[in-house]
């Protein structure tokens, strides 16, 4: 096996035991690189000079005693919102031309503390307003879209272009290109990693989580990033949390949730076998199911857009007054909508969020995990606008895409996303499981126990041209 197809904990251990040097495994993801970025585009630009310092380091540390843990020498992809000092933050997007962060966020504090090896910035969709990440490809099929916004970095984990990568989740950004390039992705509870540095899009709905290839390396890269930040906002106020590696084993005594309502409305036939399979495993490794109640459900889409639309347009309220010309029209569009929305219908989502919040609470008295689908479909063919349903139904692919996850982004609680089979064209399925706030190692632990007696974890696709 080629150092690039190792998953992180694989090479962690490699590297740990004095098998593997960072500065081959570097290397190694830096030929990946080149050999399928071009048909790709997951990369907005690859430091290689600063990954080959950084993992040349890295090498000396270990070398001399110095081991950080398991990402000390990792190479990882880190989307293009979150700053590194000394280096543009694009947003991919004109609009940041000539920008240079003056610092590192804190999640790359982090991860530099940590010991990795950062490899580039990865595409998102235009300042993350969008779920299909247009610059960028699927892995398995570049004729289709990557989802979005952080498609660069799920399609970079998924080629094997970086071991693990970082990317933001405000409805859905994580897990929707996560789910749709076969890949894990986590996005933590709100508040639990700091977004001090990144980009904003939805203060009230940003998450900040990692993309990785199994579920164990999710919990890896977690374990660097959780803990409060006493400067920013929107910290819990919480001390950093126990390591939350899953553990080894059966599902036995752990409740989980089944939608009967909301989660498997318009969905696609091949989306549902897959992950109802995939809730039936879990059944046989010892979890008990519980059907629920989705609450609330016919107000996730108002309420979620009445949050998202008023805040994204506060924020670029400047930028879209003195150049509005260098946004994407997508993205102008739905900017330009958020000067029409009153303070009154913004308040009421509000208003609905909190009550959303408390059902949900409740919700989780009945249950440790709730399972779903992470979207109704598999990655549409990039052009395509809109998704006709069985019941007559028309969809906008973006509100499809969204529509699932936009719940955990409402109510911060914990949602990860790991494939569970693929469609007729062998494309990607994945699963989603929520737990409640703070609820990481349940979900973990769930997902883990699934992914290790499927026995299908962590490869890399084969990129065809």
């Amino acid at each position: 096996m080629r150092p690039f197809e190792l998953t992180l904990a694989e090479a962690a251990d490699a590297v740990a035991n004095g098998e593997l040097s960072p500065v081959e495994l570097t290397g190694s993801v830096l030929e990946r690189i080149d050999a399928v970025e071009e048909r790709l585009g997951a990369y907005v630009s690859v430091t290689g000079e600063v990954a080959r310092r950084l993992a040349a380091l890295a090498e000396r540390e270990i070398a001399a005693g110095g081991y950080r843990g398991p990402l000390h020498g990792i190479p990882f992809g880190l989307k293009d919102l979150i700053d590194v000092a000394g280096l543009p933050t694009t947003a991919s997007s004109r609009v940041r031309e000539g920008h240079v962060a003056p610092a590192d966020s804190a999640v790359t504090r982090s991860l530099f503390d940590a010991g990795a090896v950062l490899l580039g910035k990865t595409h998102t969709h235009e300042f993350a307003y969008g779920l299909t990440t247009p610059q960028t490809r699927n892995a398995w099929d570049q004729d289709r879209v990557a989802g979005g916004s952080s498609g660069g970095s799920a399609v970079a984990v998924a080629a094997g272009a970086a071991t693990f990568a970082l990317g933001t989740d405000t409805g859905g950004s994580i897990r929707v290109p996560a789910a749709l390039n076969g890949v894990v992705g986590l996005k933590p509870t709100y508040g639990l990693v700091s977004r001090d540095g990144v980009t904003s899009l939805s203060w009230s709905l940003d998450h900040v989580g990692p993309l990785t290839r199994t579920v164990r390396d999710a919990a890896l890269v977690l374990s660097a990033l959780a803990g409060h930040d006493a400067e920013h906002p929107a910290g819990l106020g919480a001390a950093r949390p126990e390591h939350p590696l899953p553990r080894e084993g059966d599902l036995k005594g752990l409740r989980i949730g089944v939608p009967a309502n909301y989660y498997f409305d318009r969905v696609g036939p091949e989306v549902e076998t897959a992950v109802r399979g995939a809730i039936a495993q879990m059944s046989d490794l010892g979890a008990d199911l519980v059907e629920v109640e989705i609450p609330m459900a016919r107000y996730v889409q108002a309420v979620q857009w009445g949050l998202m639309v008023p805040e994204a347009t506060a924020y670029h309220e400047r930028a879209l007054r003195s150049v509005p010309e260098r946004y994407g029209p997508d993205v102008r569009v739905l900017l330009e909508a958020g000067e029409l929305l009153s303070a009154g219908d913004y308040l009421r989502a509000q208003r609905a969020r909190t009550l959303m919040r408390r059902e949900w609470g409740r919700l989780f008295e009945q249950v440790d995990v709730i399972a779903a689908p992470t979207v109704p479909m598999t990655a549409v063919e990039a052009g395509q606008d809109t998704v006709a349903w069985p019941d007559g139904t028309t969809e906008s692919v973006s509100d499809a895409y969204v529509r699932l996850s936009a719940p955990a982004n409402i109510t911060g609680i914990p949602a990860l996303t790991l494939p569970v089979g693929r469609d007729h064209a062998g494309l990607p399925i994945g699963m989603q499981l929520m737990g409640p706030s703070m609820g990481e190692a349940l979900v973990l632990r769930a997902g883990h126990a699934y992914e290790s007696a499927r026995g299908e974890q962590g490869e890399v696709v084969a990129v065809t041209a």
